[in-house]
């Protein structure tokens, strides 16, 4: 990371830690950047960027592959989400927006709060991802919340420093977001059909 800050891709995406992203990379600030981290091997920051600019809070991302290099300079390139991280500090001196940032990890967990196990049975099996519900993964509510669409949400997460607390805020939240995606998912087939659940005849 040179000068110690680390170059800043602001989106409007919340990258999980574990999570893959692949970008396809076209303006030229984000062409000189990911040709510095694919040169020397380095860690860049997702942040999602938003109305007001970008928040504190983002996780840092890695190039699994570089899977296609076009004639222009383009790139279309497979990342996966490494550490989060605060924004200290924000430094535009290069044509990529960079940060002095401090990287965070969980808390140390709480021993006398342990997590339900129902409580994770129930969760994995909203989720419909084939899971151990036994299994003791410290990232196991960023893989729960992988599909998850909802940026507020995502970024909540990411925030949080207990794992407890996030499987708690997943177990509150999924329910009623798989309920809204059945919804979603019912008015586009009506909408689709002549309102009866059978297509439209021409």
């Amino acid at each position: 990371m040179q000068d110690g800050l680390l170059p800043l891709f602001p989106l409007q995406v919340v990258l999980l830690p574990g999570s893959q992203l692949p970008l396809h990379i076209f303006e030229d600030r984000y062409k000189e950047m990911i040709g510095e981290v694919l040169r020397d091997k380095l860690e860049f920051g997702v942040v999602l960027a938003n109305e007001k600019g970008i928040v504190n809070t983002g996780c840092s991302a890695t190039v699994d592959r570089l899977l296609r290099e076009y004639p222009d300079g383009r790139l279309d390139i497979l990342t996966r989400g490494q550490r989060r991280f605060e924004i200290l500090l924000l430094n535009e001196e290069r044509s990529f927006l960079r940060g002095a940032v401090e990287f965070f990890d969980d808390d140390e967990p709480d021993r006398s709060q342990p997590l339900d196990a129902d409580l994770l049975r129930n969760v994995i099996a909203f989720s419909q991802l084939p899971l151990d519900p036994e299994v003791s993964d410290p990232r196991l509510s960023f893989r729960l919340a992988q599909d998850v669409s909802d940026l507020g949400f995502r970024q909540t997460l990411l925030t949080m420093r207990s794992e407890a607390e996030r499987m708690r805020c997943i177990a509150d939240f999924l329910p009623g977001y798989l309920q809204r995606r059945k919804s979603i998912q019912h008015t586009k087939d009506v909408a689709g059909s002549n309102g009866h659940g059978h297509p439209k005849s021409e």
